[in-house]
């Protein structure tokens, strides 16, 4: 509240005074000699700010600085003299070497890191310049406004400075030195992080990578020794840096061959760190290899500034974002994520009927599916019969679902549902190199478009058209076995009004295509998982195993489960989570629970049976609309959340949906019968679809 209070003061007080009126004196107050610089850019930075979001008046008030430092030469030469004070008197290296870099401390002990410091602020030290400038720009969505300053601003606002010329020029080394300690460290940083067994392990040729990254630190010595003694007079002794970058490139091209690799062999977070804290330090090392040598490599003043102004606006952003979760996971999650959806990509391919071998193979697959799933349907009925306590339910939904799931897959079936997590990534493997002008690529992607939609229909059919009939034929044969309904006309009501297309039907399913897309990523991480610690070797080495079945036998054990793991624990994790939902809602008082479309049908089923088939045909069709709206919601946002994680973390921008559906509603206008059927005549070898 105390907050929200000042908050309110300070806007209040602001609205009596002009934003640019508080500008012009915020900058004439740079004439005072004796004022204290970061003050000055305090005041200077709240003038800029935006106030409620305007971005557009922040652009103007940036521009007229701009002006009126160009138009006042006396005040443009108090500005340069506070601005490089500031910049000098501090210590620089840790702005120069930690500012958009990852840190040293490793993911969770970062991720800890930022969650304390967002609780409990840390104490600046204002000998620091990385402190300096928390405190100039205090909030932590300064970076959007400053993201929002166009390009051109920013280097007029450098080359009105030209800080790095002024430090040479005049004679204050301070500055200078500080960025070759940052080389320095950064390549000692470097190599020490290349020889790091995780990079190796993955490395695909340590004898050749291992030597490269050492003779980084050797390099980045003898640079910083030559021009050190470049400065102290000694011309001839500068070193413009090529050989320092010709090495540079190659410990680049090792990590860009360990990232390749690790798409294939498996990665992990501790890779993933390692590998991204290498590439920035790298990165780093370039860009203030350039600086410095900039001048003798004789490039003009003006690319010179460009270069100063472009390191320094991208380590000011990074430095105010350095607190965001969000950003801190976006820096670590690109191989990780790419890894984990082309798994989930590679096995999408597998659940598209490309001809009428394929469509026949789903719809027995799906259609064996539909048998156990109306099993499994029957067994959470009855386990809810029990009366247990929601604990124990929740274990035997739990396990019901999750083993039910596991033997589907085993067998080789289809569960409909499990295939727009699956096909999405697959789309977007292929959305990523589409050109809309070239009509060949949109064909392309229209007949996968097609080959997807009847697959996931002849999927949807197999499970449901399947599912309902043995429903109402277990529910009548243990009917007349028993003498009495198995399920009771109670029980009859609560599955009707679940599936009530006015009810919690569609919120629910709407969790249950979360789940959907979820298992997904699950599948490919222990995919991942099992291809990258070698899990089905290592299974085979079991010592008990090979005692008890043999060496080959347990070989081929493990071989068969390093192969399947990602399709077991994401089908036994998936039942997990619809099985325990609903008891989670009841334990914490919401209206938590799942709805999927193959369940809610052979509920249908069960609820005629326990109405002894007396159920009025209105009371059905609600009940089908309601397994309708549940698939659809099922299937549409399981689909997006696929196929937008997966665009996101093959960082494609894909903006030309327009001509994509255009293409797509043309082909269902000429040959509607391919988004529903194989196209006639084609034959072809396929694998069965796995579940």
């Amino acid at each position: 509240m105390r907050l929200l209070f000042s908050q309110m003061l300070r806007r209040l007080r602001r609205q009596d005074i002009d934003p640019h009126q508080r500008l012009h004196k915020a900058l004439n107050d740079f004439r005072n000699p004796e004022a204290e610089p970061l003050g000055l850019c305090r005041r200077l930075v709240a003038a800029l700010r935006p106030e409620d979001g305007d971005l557009v008046a922040c652009r103007e008030r940036y521009e007229s600085m701009l002006v009126c430092l160009e138009n006042d030469a006396d005040l443009l030469a108090a500005f340069r003299q506070h601005l490089t004070h500031f910049v000098t008197s501090r210590r620089a290296l840790s702005f120069l070497t930690d500012s958009g870099i990852l840190p040293g401390t490793g993911f969770f002990s970062e991720w800890w890191h930022i969650l304390g410091s967002r609780l409990l602020p840390e104490v600046p030290d204002e000998r620091r310049l990385i402190d300096s400038l928390h405190l100039i720009f205090d909030r932590r969505d300064d970076w959007e406004w400053l993201e929002a300053i166009p390009a051109e601003l920013s280097q007029r606002f450098w080359g009105l400075l030209t800080l790095p010329e002024m430090a040479q020029d005049i004679g204050q080394r301070g500055f200078i030195q500080q960025v070759l300690d940052a080389v320095l460290l950064l390549a000692h940083r470097v190599s020490g992080l290349g020889v790091e067994s995780e990079l190796m392990r993955a490395s695909p040729n340590p004898d050749l990578d291992v030597p490269r990254f050492i003779a980084l630190s050797t390099e980045a010595q003898a640079f910083v020794d030559a021009f050190r003694a470049g400065l102290e007079g000694q011309d001839a002794a500068f070193d413009d840096g090529s050989q320092l970058l010709v090495i540079v490139d190659q410990c680049q091209d090792t990590l860009t061959r360990i990232r390749k690799r690790a798409l294939t062999v498996g990665t992990s977070l501790r890779l993933s760190y390692f590998l991204t804290r290498c590439e920035q330090s790298l990165q780093r090392i370039t860009e203030l290899t350039d600086i410095l040598t900039a001048r003798l490599r004789g490039v003009p003043k003006n690319e010179r500034i460009s270069g100063w102004g472009a390191f320094a606006r991208a380590a000011f952003l990074a430095e105010n974002r350095r607190l965001s979760l969000r950003r801190y996971w976006q820096q670590l999650s690109s191989v990780l994520a790419v890894r984990v959806t082309e798994n989930a990509a590679q096995s999408g391919e597998h659940y598209i009927c490309e001809d009428a071998a394929d469509y026949r193979k789903m719809w027995r697959a799906a259609a064996s599916a539909g048998v156990i799933i109306a099993l499994m349907a029957f067994l959470k009925i009855q386990a809810g019969t029990l009366g247990a306590p929601l604990l124990i339910e929740a274990f035997l939904f739990s396990m019901i679902y999750g083993l039910g799931f596991v033997l589907i897959y085993l067998l080789d079936f289809t569960v409909a549902t499990k295939q727009p997590a699956m096909t999405a990534q697959t789309l977007a493997s292929l959305l990523g190199d589409l050109k809309p002008t070239r009509s060949a690529e949109l064909e392309r992607i229209t007949d996968v478009a097609a080959a997807v939609s009847r697959s996931q229909l002849a999927a949807i059919g197999g499970n449901v058209m399947v599912a309902l009939p043995v429903a109402l034929l277990v529910g009548f044969v243990l009917t007349q076995l028993m003498a009495a309904p198995v399920i009771d006309v109670h029980k009859a009501d609560h599955l009707l009004a679940d599936l009530d297309p006015l009810s919690w039907a569609v919120p629910h399913a709407a969790i249950a295509g979360f789940y959907l897309f979820l298992s997904g990523l699950i599948n490919g991480y222990f995919d991942n998982q099992a291809a990258y610690a070698n899990i089905g070797e290592r299974i085979g080495r079991l010592r008990w195993l090979q005692l008890l079945l043999g060496k080959q036998r347990a070989a081929r054990v493990g071989c068969y489960v390093g192969d399947h793991l990602g399709g077991i624990m994401g089908n036994f994790l998936f039942g997990c989570m619809l099985g325990s939902t609903g008891v989670i809602g009841k334990m914490l008082g919401l209206p938590l629970d799942i709805r999927h479309i193959a369940f809610a049908s052979a509920n249908v089923g069960y609820a005629v049976t326990g109405y002894e088939f007396q159920l009025a045909w209105q009371a059905i069709l609600l009940a089908m609309l309601g397994v309708a709206l549940i698939g659809l919601t099922n299937l549409a946002v399981s689909f997006a959340l696929a196929l937008r994680m997966a665009l996101r973390a093959r960082q494609i921008e894909f903006a030309h949906w327009g001509p994509l559906l255009a293409a797509v509603w043309q082909r269902f206008r000429r040959q509607p019968r391919s988004f529903f059927m194989p196209p006639r005549g084609a034959t072809g070898p396929a694998d069965d679809p796995p579940s």
